[in-house]
């Protein structure tokens, strides 16, 4: 951000604050509805590992911190600055 330029709504603390808070609070429904949903639906998962509560939550977590780690890892070899599309 430049000095002096006004902040955008998306870019107030005040915003990104409430953002931050709704977003864990929506994290957390979708958990406890996971979880809801392993005890009153049966799973047929094809493997034992599919079984496990919360594993969708879980798989899915490490699936997203994985693609960050890989994009990091091919801006190193590309060679790109890290705001070169800024």
């Amino acid at each position: 951000m430049k000095p002096g330029k006004p902040l955008n709504f998306l870019d107030a603390p005040e915003t990104q604050k409430k953002f931050r808070k709704y977003f864990y609070i929506i994290l957390c429904v979708l958990l406890i509805i996971d979880l809801a949903a392993f005890f009153l639906f049966e799973r047929h998962g094809h493997f034992p590992w599919e079984e496990v509560p919360v594993f969708n939550a879980v798989y899915g977590f490490t699936a997203c911190v994985g693609l960050i780690f890989i994009a990091k890892i091919l801006r190193w070899i590309v060679k790109r600055k890290e705001g070169y599309y800024d």
